[in-house]
Protein backbone atom coordinates (compact mmCIF):
# COMPACT_ATOMS: atom_id res chain seq x y z
CA UNK A 1 0.00 0.00 0.00
CA UNK A 2 0.81 3.37 -0.62
CA UNK A 3 1.94 6.01 2.05
CA UNK A 4 0.14 8.57 0.34
CA UNK A 5 -3.35 6.27 0.03
CA UNK A 6 -3.15 6.19 3.91
CA UNK A 7 -2.84 9.40 3.97
CA UNK A 8 -5.80 10.25 1.95
CA UNK A 9 -7.88 7.49 3.80
CA UNK A 10 -7.13 9.36 7.22
CA UNK A 11 -7.58 12.80 6.05
CA UNK A 12 -11.29 11.76 4.45
CA UNK A 13 -12.12 9.75 7.97
CA UNK A 14 -10.62 12.36 10.46
CA UNK A 15 -10.18 16.45 10.94
CA UNK A 16 -6.70 16.60 10.69
CA UNK A 17 -4.16 19.73 9.84
CA UNK A 18 -1.60 17.42 8.69
CA UNK A 19 -0.94 13.79 8.34
CA UNK A 20 2.33 11.97 7.69
CA UNK A 21 2.89 8.67 6.15
CA UNK A 22 6.28 6.66 5.75
CA UNK A 23 7.36 3.07 5.37
CA UNK A 24 6.93 0.45 2.78
CA UNK A 25 6.37 -3.54 2.92
CA UNK A 26 3.19 -3.16 4.81
CA UNK A 27 5.34 -1.48 7.81
CA UNK A 28 3.84 2.04 8.30
CA UNK A 29 4.71 5.29 10.43
CA UNK A 30 2.15 7.75 10.96
CA UNK A 31 2.42 11.36 12.36
CA UNK A 32 -1.22 13.24 12.85
CA UNK A 33 -1.84 16.46 13.73
CA UNK A 34 -5.38 18.03 15.20
CA UNK A 35 -7.08 19.24 17.48
CA UNK A 36 -9.44 16.06 18.07
CA UNK A 37 -6.59 14.31 19.85
CA UNK A 38 -6.66 17.09 22.32
CA UNK A 39 -9.03 15.08 24.90
CA UNK A 40 -8.44 12.14 24.01
CA UNK A 41 -5.90 9.36 25.66
CA UNK A 42 -2.99 7.92 23.64
CA UNK A 43 -4.88 4.38 23.50
CA UNK A 44 -8.29 6.48 22.32
CA UNK A 45 -5.61 8.58 19.34
CA UNK A 46 -4.48 5.19 18.11
CA UNK A 47 -7.95 3.70 17.89
CA UNK A 48 -9.11 6.87 16.07
CA UNK A 49 -6.22 6.10 13.57
CA UNK A 50 -6.74 2.48 13.57
CA UNK A 51 -10.39 2.67 12.27
CA UNK A 52 -9.94 4.21 8.87
CA UNK A 53 -7.20 1.64 7.89
CA UNK A 54 -9.40 -1.83 9.76
CA UNK A 55 -9.68 -3.47 6.27
CA UNK A 56 -5.95 -2.72 5.22
CA UNK A 57 -4.76 -4.04 8.30
CA UNK A 58 -6.94 -6.83 8.39
CA UNK A 59 -5.74 -7.99 4.52
CA UNK A 60 -2.63 -7.55 5.73
CA UNK A 61 -1.92 -4.48 3.19
CA UNK A 62 -0.44 -2.62 6.92
CA UNK A 63 1.20 -5.19 8.74
CA UNK A 64 2.67 -2.40 11.22
CA UNK A 65 1.79 1.16 12.55
CA UNK A 66 3.45 3.27 14.47
CA UNK A 67 1.09 6.20 15.50
CA UNK A 68 2.36 9.64 16.87
CA UNK A 69 -0.03 11.66 17.37
CA UNK A 70 -0.46 15.52 18.29
CA UNK A 71 -2.87 18.66 18.80
CA UNK A 72 -1.43 21.69 16.51
CA UNK A 73 0.06 23.63 19.39
CA UNK A 74 2.01 19.99 20.86
CA UNK A 75 3.53 19.61 16.93
CA UNK A 76 4.82 23.04 16.52
CA UNK A 77 7.00 22.18 19.65
CA UNK A 78 7.58 18.85 18.44
CA UNK A 79 7.98 18.81 14.39
CA UNK A 80 11.80 19.92 14.34
CA UNK A 81 12.50 16.57 15.99
CA UNK A 82 10.06 14.25 14.65
CA UNK A 83 9.37 15.28 11.31
CA UNK A 84 10.03 12.46 8.41
CA UNK A 85 13.23 12.93 6.22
Amino acid sequence: MDPKDIEVRLKDAIDLTEVHVTGENSHYQVIAVGEVFADLSRVKQQQLIYAPLQDKIADGSIHALTIKAYTPEKWRREKLLNMPG
